[in-house]
């Protein structure tokens, strides 16, 4: 008998070994299926919360900042709740989700039918939705919401719980206004949406969302009032931004790269803003915006040459004030763009075109200087740049104290030390301030700038013509989305004199612009 029993032990563990192998194969197997499923799409929701569990924590490698709540209801009923530390108000986690839950299930009878509407009733937040899809799942959790799974039934809720930390609505640095909205966009997507809502408070006014980037599933919006917009445009719009197939969108600059008309060209064909009253102008025109989910610049399209002159207080000023300050910017354009070039061919090429006194005065500041004017204003301008630039990069406090040291020590010693020649300082510094004056083209000035002074510096007069013509020609063949890009000048239309040079008062200017707004141009009545 003793030998009897112990044969039957041995052949239990025998047993019972077997089984463990096989266990360790099937555990084997299942983790392989799991690795399978992630890459698959339309994994439906398991029944069992361990199930659930085991495959959310194999689809985010376990990170530590992914939290996994389990509790229990007062008949016995498992739930699971998942999100992620850091995207989620933790106060409607705690209040509206999990204490409604457990406190409202504490009432039901027993053997109730646990379904997918009524488990629904019992979460009290706002904004709940069924899914039986792993992949949409995993892409609410990375959204900021929370995920809540039951024992027993295939269904997962997807509840709107987003609280990260968003900077506070402020007048943007870069768009300042002395009169109009001081408010601007930022960096969280909806907050900005919401902000053009409350400009445009019109069921026409439509938001197309869109993810994109592989890896970052960067949410992006579309935005255009439906029954205005140029419909060709939108098409187009469209057509460019689902052909986007990149690891990583991080900023509207990286959308503008890849649907933009013309790369390679100084001149931008997509505009951006920060403000939503510029942004609401310009869709109420015809145009449309593309917001990107963690920048403030929203872009718009398609954008003019115009509106590189215009500016949002144009609109909330008297008529022949705007008028003015137009006519200032298109002589700080010239200015900007043309003086070094015009500065430089008249002093090498065509000395007879500068008076006599002038002329004189400039020889004698000019006679100990090594270098030929061309190369003097060349070292200047790079100079200027150069110092530009460090202000920019700079923090604020120091990125000022370069400028007052690059301006009044650095021109002022380069000057008595025989380096450069007082006009050139001059020069150099009226330009600066000049390309302040439209800094929406700023890229396009600097570029412009030296294109001219070499022009000038090779060919003079002639050479800043021919230049001219060039770009004038460049900017005649540019588009914007299918719009001609100096549209109304050239093609030329009434809008020249409505909203171009000048700016007639806003009841005088009954229809937006024709070259954008195809189909429904009318935009104020016969009324007065």
């Amino acid at each position: 008998m003793e030998e009897a029993s112990h044969d039957m032990i041995k052949n239990k563990l025998d047993a019972l070994r077997q089984r463990m192998i096989e266990s360790e194969k099937v555990t084997g197997e299942i983790s392989q299926v799991i690795a399978q499923l992630r890459h698959v799409e339309g994994v439906t929701v398991f029944t069992a919360v361990a199930a659930n569990k085991t495959f959310l924590e194999d689809a985010f490698k376990k990170s530590g900042d992914v939290i996994f709540f389990e509790f229990a209801t007062f008949s016995g009923v498992k739930v699971l709740l998942v999100y992620i530390e850091g995207l989620v108000n933790k106060e409607i986690v705690g209040r509206d989700i999990i204490n409604a839950f457990i406190m409202k299930s504490k009432e039901l009878p027993a053997n109730t039918l646990l379904d997918s509407k009524f488990l629904k009733t019992l979460i009290t937040a706002a904004g709940v939705i069924e899914t039986q899809t792993i992949s949409a799942v995993i892409d609410d959790i990375l959204n900021g919401n929370t995920v809540l799974f039951v024992d027993g039934v295939a269904t997962a809720f997807l509840i709107e719980s987003k609280g990260w930390e968003t900077r506070a609505v402020a007048e943007p640095d870069t768009e300042s206004v002395i009169r109009g909205p001081r408010e601007g966009f930022i960096e969280n997507i909806r907050t900005n949406t919401s902000l053009l809502r409350r400009k445009i408070k019109n069921p026409n006014l439509v938001f197309e969302n869109i993810s994109l980037g592989k890896q970052t599933k960067t949410n992006v919006a579309i935005a255009y009032i439906d029954g205005i917009v140029n419909q060709a445009v939108l098409g187009e719009v469209r057509r460019r931004i689902n052909k986007i197939d990149t690891d990583s969108i991080l900023e509207t600059g990286y959308i503008e790269q890849f649907i933009e008309d013309s790369p390679f060209s100084p001149l931008a064909t997509i505009a951006n803003t920060q403000k939503p009253d510029i942004l609401a102008a310009k869709l109420l025109e015809g145009r449309v915006g593309i917001f990107c989910d963690g920048t403030p610049h929203v872009l718009t399209v398609p954008h003019l040459l115009v509106e590189t002159l215009q500016t949002s207080e144009d609109y909330y000023m008297r008529p022949f004030i705007a008028l003015g300050w137009r006519i200032i910017r298109l002589s700080a354009l010239f200015f900007s763009i043309f003086v070094p070039g015009l500065y430089v061919a008249l002093q090498t090429y065509h000395q007879e075109m500068i008076p006599t006194i002038l002329l004189l005065r400039m020889a004698g500041s000019i006679s100990d200087i090594p270098f030929p004017a061309g190369a003097e204003m060349l070292i200047m301008v790079i100079f200027y740049e150069l110092l530009r630039e460090s202000g920019v990069r700079l923090p604020r406090a120091v990125g000022s104290a370069i400028s007052i040291i690059g301006a009044l020590i650095v021109g002022e010693s380069a000057v008595n030390a025989g380096l450069v020649s007082a006009p050139v300082v001059i020069v150099t510094a009226v330009t600066g301030v000049a390309g302040f004056i439209v800094p929406a083209l700023s890229e396009a000035i600097m570029f412009y700038r030296f294109f001219f002074l070499i022009a000038g510096s090779v060919m003079g007069l002639y050479g800043v013509v021919c230049g001219l013509f060039f770009i004038v020609l460049h900017a005649v063949s540019l588009r914007s989305f299918g719009v001609p890009y100096t549209s109304s000048l050239a093609p030329s239309d009434q809008g020249v004199l409505m909203d171009f040079f000048l700016r007639f008062p806003l009841w005088a200017m009954k229809k937006r612009p024709p070259a954008i707004a195809k189909d429904n141009q009318q935009r104020r009545g016969d009324n007065e």
